[in-house]
């Protein structure tokens, strides 16, 4: 993973984890929901990022 892809993906998260927050504090249900959907987002991205980095357990090339 590029560290710009993680950036990218840690900006989205606390983007995500901001708008959630707000949504709760302020009883708007669907910025809570928005929030949670991008950190889910953000999660998922940089899990897939670590994967591609990772070795393949067998120790061969990694699958694409």
């Amino acid at each position: 993973m590029s560290v710009w892809g993680k950036a990218k993906a840690k900006a989205e998260e606390l983007l995500g984890r901001a708008e959630q927050v707000y949504g709760e504090s302020h009883g708007d249900a669907a910025a809570q929901v928005a929030g949670e959907a991008h950190v889910m987002e953000a999660e998922a991205e940089e899990e897939a990022f670590e994967r591609q980095d990772r070795p393949a357990e067998d120790g061969g090339a990694p699958a694409r």
